[in-house]
């Protein structure tokens, strides 16, 4: 079947829209001079980011089947012009200093976009790329781990040398153009479709190079998938594995100074390089999972952090204690990235994006959860050590809900007697 669309620059368009909503990672550098500008509290400033992470989840869990629905295009475009408009009215706020319009206009109408735009792309990439899966949705999503390299720098720049509002403003327009170009490109692929280097018998068997093209467990629809084990086994991993990345996001400075002894400067210096890990990692873990199994790919994940927040209360040395809380924040990225193609391996592509949706409201629980217990147990106990040993029974526990859904997966598959190699394993 011939298409007009290239899937490459359908994969850069997918970028475009994460790379802008990204930004939302470099959410901090409006803190300080919102406070010391307009007079907000920290808190208060602080509660904006948490109601765009908390509508994003909401969003993408409710507002999947839109995207299903009127196609990746239409949903980029709505995503394009919500997020824009918060960003947009994010600034008209602070110039009116009204904190109530600064929480709905970048919380609530900003959020909006950022769940609509994260999905709206990854189930047509998912489609365009049946021998690629992990790759292809790992690079978009390596887009909004990697959003805030591009947002800081720039938007530190507008603050510094404009004022707050016309940051907000031009970032606001910037995000409009450069989503609506990606979304402009984005189309599904035609019934049938395969890439040159397939044909029908790659469905049903491994590619030349090694790469399991993809052979999905079961097609189901969204109300089907959320009947079965699987999907709250793979909620249950998502939520435990973005718990223990989280928390260390919201605690990378203060624990490199308490634990590691870094100074406040070497601190700052050590998160700034964070934004790349995650990027990188995402990339990086959902490409290796298109060779090694995507349940293999999350086994390896709760081990590494299993390993390394045992580690973590030991470790003296700023640098080396940076070095595993790098390895865990790729960890957290490649989660991200693995779980578009893990949704498609488990429940088909049917009603991907509705699927993805619904699994990320794991996200925006544990945006809430992680932070809250570590925060919790510091104040109790004084000791970030406790906090880590408590994440460390939670990846446990992550873990064994891996070994039982590569059981669920052989089980289905013993039902319909069906090959053992897929890129499930």
């Amino acid at each position: 079947m011939e298409t007009d669309k290239n899937r490459w620059l359908i994969a850069l368009s997918a970028v475009a829209i994460h790379l802008s909503i990204g930004g939302v990672y470099a959410y901090s550098i409006y803190q300080n001079p919102l406070h010391s500008t307009v007079g907000w509290a920290v808190s208060d400033v602080t509660l904006a980011f948490t109601i765009a992470i908390f509508v994003l989840g909401l969003t993408a869990a409710f507002l999947g089947i839109f995207v299903e629905k009127y196609g990746p295009r239409r949903s980029g475009l709505t995503a394009a012009s919500l997020y824009g408009l918060g960003t947009v009215g994010a600034g008209i706020s602070v110039q009116m200093e009204s904190l109530v319009l600064f929480l709905g206009t970048y919380g609530v109408i900003g959020g909006m976009g950022l769940g609509i735009g994260y999905i709206s792309p990854i189930s047509t990439l998912v489609e365009w790329f049946p021998d690629r899966r992990g790759m292809a949705t790992g690079l978009a999503v390596m887009g909004f781990g990697a959003g805030a390299l591009v947002t800081g720098p720039v938007g530190n720049y507008l603050i510094q040398t404009f004022s707050i509002p016309v940051a907000f403003y031009v970032l606001g327009i910037g995000y409009f153009v450069l989503m609506s170009a990606g979304a402009s490109y984005l189309q599904k692929p035609p019934d049938g479709w395969l890439p040159d280097s397939m044909d029908e018998t790659d469905l049903e068997e491994e590619s030349s190079d090694g790469v399991s093209a993809s052979t999905d467990l079961e097609e189901l629809t969204a109300r089907e998938a959320r009947k079965t084990p699987r999907f709250y086994l793979l909620w249950l991993i998502i939520f435990i594995n973005v718990s223990a990345g989280i928390m260390l996001l919201a605690f990378a400075s203060p624990m490199l100074q308490s634990i590691g002894g870094a100074t406040a400067t070497t601190a700052a210096f050590i998160v700034g390089y964070i934004g790349l890990f995650n990027g990188g990692g995402r990339i990086f873990w959902a490409s290796i999972s298109d060779y090694i199994g995507r349940t293999t790919t999350y086994a390896i994940f709760f081990a590494i952090q299993i390993l390394v927040f045992f580690l973590m209360p030991q470790i003296s040395g700023a640098w080396i204690l940076a070095g595993l809380l790098f390895l865990i924040i790729t960890c957290y990225g490649g989660g991200f990235a693995c779980l578009p193609a893990y949704i498609g391996d488990l429940f088909g592509t049917k009603e991907l994006g509705a699927i993805h949706g619904y699994s990320l409201t794991a996200w925006g629980v544990a945006g809430v959860a992680g932070p809250t217990l570590a925060s919790t147990i510091l104040e109790t106990t004084g000791s970030y050590t406790t906090a880590l040993y408590i994440i460390n029974i939670a990846l446990i526990v992550g873990l064994v809900c891996v070994g039982l859904l590569r059981w669920r997966i052989q089980s289905v598959r013993s039902a319909q007697e069906t090959p053992t190699t897929s890129p499930l394993d």
